[in-house]
């Protein structure tokens, strides 16, 4: 949980290198927290691993930084909060169909349908002191246009709806989060989460590829483990994989993020 407050306060940059950078110096210079900060354009944006995020004006930028008073061990579960709350956000100012294929991707992915229209970035520290750590979640959404040269399917938001200008997107995740945050319970009903997440993501069943850090892994979806790990079902044994990049029907995983 992040403390109670009556409005997000939200820097508003033109331009910067990455807006998770901007929301990790700020927090440990000692800005007020919670903080959001977005940008109109990233000349910097990273995914996850340190992989580029390709970021022209136009699509939304933004991270949030706030004390999180959850154990550390428990951090990497945010990842699957902000995916419930960008999703819910989407849902919320748009006027996307209910049937169209919005949908969640273990560890941090928001697709549509097997396309990547988003993603996620976690980061935690303890630098500012404890009780609990640091954590900044950071976020990108095509809402207006996608990269093309990815090697693997991608789309933006105003191919399947009427998509808000980034700042309304904002103010609907920025009202998500902290009720994600809420049921979360500092990692204590983790399993609320977990069946919400399982809700908005694939089906039960589903082919899909992993590289992990074991190598490449070919199986079928199972759901999420009690602690948020992708559980897959491989050559007839139950794996709990705690760490690797997801490619839908088996097919292998390009490296690299949008």
């Amino acid at each position: 949980m992040m403390d109670a407050q009556p409005a997000p306060r939200i820097l508003h940059i033109d331009e910067t290198q990455s807006t998770n950078a901007d929301a990790m110096r700020l927090a440990l210079k000692g800005e007020a927290l919670p903080l959001w900060v977005i940008a109109r354009r990233q000349t910097a944006g990273r995914g996850r691993a340190g992989r580029s995020w390709v970021s022209p004006e136009g699509n939304l930028y933004t991270s949030i930084a706030f004390c999180c008073s959850a154990p550390m061990e428990k951090a990497g579960q945010l990842s699957l909060i902000a995916g419930i709350s960008l999703f819910e956000a989407i849902r919320a100012s748009t006027d996307l169909a209910q049937d169209a294929p919005l949908r969640l991707k273990w560890p941090n992915d928001i697709l549509m349908g097997t396309a990547k229209m988003g993603g996620i970035l976690v980061e935690s520290t303890t630098a500012r002191g404890s009780p609990g750590f640091l954590a900044v979640v950071g976020f990108g959404l095509n809402l207006a246009s996608y990269p093309d040269d990815l090697g693997r399917a991608a789309t933006a938001l105003s191919q399947h709806a009427q998509a808000p200008v980034a700042a309304t997107l904002l103010d609907a995740l920025a009202g998500q989060f902290p009720q994600w945050l809420d049921v979360w319970k500092d990692g204590d009903d983790f399993a609320a989460v977990r069946r919400a997440w399982m809700e908005r993501a694939g089906p039960i069943g589903e082919a899909i590829s992993v590289n992990s850090i074991d190598g490449p892994i070919r199986g079928t979806y199972r759901g999420l483990a009690d602690n948020g790990a992708l559980l897959a079902e491989v050559g007839g044994e139950l794996r709990e994989i705690n760490h690797g990049d997801v490619a839908l029907g088996g097919a292998d995983t390009p490296n690299g993020d949008a």
